[in-house]
C-alpha cells in the first residue's frame, strides 16, 4: 500500500520540528521576535511532502517537494521549487509519476515574530510520465511557524495551472488544480 508509505512519511516530517524545538538550550528559549526568520541576504531551505488535487477534489497524488530561496529583503523572496508527485489513478493502465521545476517570487506579510504568512506566486515547466510536458503558473499562500529563531513549520497551498503557450496562461485558470505542501524550513 502506497498510500500507507505516504501517509507514514509526512507523519514521520511533521515530527521534525518537535526534534528540533527540543534541541533549544536555556540561552535562546525566548529571543527577541525581531531575530525570529529572514533577513534580506539570509537563503532558505525546506523540504517537505506535497500532494495535489483536480478542481473537484475527486482525484489525487502524493510526494515530495523541496525548494532553496533567497531574501531580496526583509519582505520578498525568490526561490527555485522542485516536486515529484506519485498517483495511481483508476482508469489509466498504471503508475504515473510527475515533476514541476517553478521560481517562485514571495511576499512576507508579517516582517518579524514567530509566526509569517506569505503570498506569491510561480511559473515553471510540468513533466512526468503519462502526461503532456507543458509550461505550469500558480498563485499560493502559506504560513510560517518559527519554532526557533532559524526553523520553521509551513503548510502552504498552490492553485496551479498547465499551459502550452504564453498566450494561453490567462484563460487555462479556470482548469487548474489544487497543490498543497508540509514542509519543515530553516533560514541560514
Amino acid at each position: 500500500m502506497k498510500l500507507n508509505r505516504i501517509i507514514q512519511a509526512c507523519c514521520c516530517l511533521a515530527a521534525l520540528p518537535l526534534a528540533a524545538s527540543a534541541q533549544t538550550t536555556v540561552e535562546n528559549v525566548n529571543p527577541p521576535t525581531s531575530e525570529w526568520g529572514p533577513h534580506m541576504g539570509s537563503r532558505e531551505l525546506t523540504i517537505g511532502a506535497n500532494g495535489s488535487s483536480n478542481r473537484d477534489l475527486d482525484s489525487s497524488a502524493g510526494g515530495g517537494a523541496a525548494s532553496l530561496g533567497y531574501y531580496l529583503t526583509n519582505h520578498w523572496e525568490v526561490a527555485v521549487r522542485q516536486t515529484v508527485d506519485y498517483a495511481n489513478p483508476r482508469g489509466t493502465g498504471g503508475n504515473t509519476w510527475t515533476g514541476e521545476t517553478a521560481a517562485a517570487l514571495d511576499f512576507d506579510l508579517a516582517g518579524q515574530g514567530a509566526i509569517r504568512p506569505l503570498v506569491g506566486a510561480n511559473v515553471g515547466w510540468n513533466y512526468g510520465s503519462h502526461v503532456t510536458n507543458s509550461g505550469a503558473a500558480g498563485l499560493e499562500a502559506g504560513l510560517k511557524f518559527y519554532v526557533s529563531p532559524r526553523t520553521f513549520i509551513m503548510p502552504m497551498a498552490n492553485y496551479g495551472w498547465l499551459f502550452h503557450h504564453s498566450r494561453a496562461i490567462a484563460s487555462r485558470f479556470s482548469t487548474g488544480i489544487w497543490n498543497w505542501t508540509l514542509g519543515m524550513g530553516f533560514n541560514f
